[in-house]
């Protein structure tokens, strides 16, 4: 009885072995969510595997504190991995068109996008938004103050930086919402100290440049 009760103790006291798949395939119920999901983990101080190529580019997660809890509040899809599956995972992995890719660090996101733009205007910032995935809003004055160093990602809006106001100008140069948008562009540059917005433009431009 002893040594049944010392054997109970020692797995009690034991870490977590097991981990959880996060597939990517058809078994996923919510894809977006998912994605959500792995960041969360990574925001905890937890490292995540990406296998690329392996049922869609699923993740393995460790056993983080409320992670199942929050996949079922979010609708998303886990499979229990103990160790024997996950070494049969890893085998597949290594013979396969595949990849594992570790990540440790929740990256800073931020949306190069104008100040009027609402998450619905731009697909990236929708993903985000419905993934629960945190970013920041930021345009051409944050980047010219050289905010990008505080970013380990950025993604950029279908912006044509020319200067020309983008492809709507000769069909929608006499819409209400074209005029308004050319307007804040010529403030914006008048504002950062340019005579022209293709001028403000192209500094905007070298500036995403040298960040990258």
């Amino acid at each position: 009885m002893k040594r049944l009760t010392l054997i109970a103790l020692l797995l009690a006291l034991a870490p977590a072995w097991g981990k959880y798949l996060v597939p990517m395939d058809s078994a996923q119920t919510d894809h977006l969510k998912a994605y959500g999901v792995a960041y969360r983990v990574l925001e905890q101080g937890y490292d995540c595997e990406w296998l690329l190529n392996y049922r869609g580019g699923s993740w393995l997660l460790p056993e983080a504190p409320g992670l199942v809890e929050l996949a079922a509040v979010r609708g998303v899809t886990l499979e229990a991995v103990d160790p024997g599956a996950e070494a049969a995972i890893r085998a597949e992995v290594e013979v396969e068109n595949m990849e594992a890719v570790l990540l440790e660090k929740a990256p800073k996101v931020a949306v190069y996008a104008p100040y009027t733009y609402q998450p619905w205007d731009d697909a990236v910032m929708l993903a985000l938004a419905y993934a629960e995935i945190p970013y920041e809003h930021i345009w051409d004055a944050e980047v010219l103050a050289g905010a990008l160093e505080r970013f380990d990602w950025l993604h950029l809006h279908h912006e044509d930086f020319t200067g020309q106001y983008g492809k709507f100008s000769r069909s929608e140069g006499d819409q209400e919402w074209f005029r308004a948008m050319r307007a804040e562009f010529e403030r914006a540059a008048f504002e950062a100290g340019f005579p022209t917005v293709p001028e403000h433009k192209l500094a905007v431009a070298r500036e995403i440049v040298r960040y990258v």
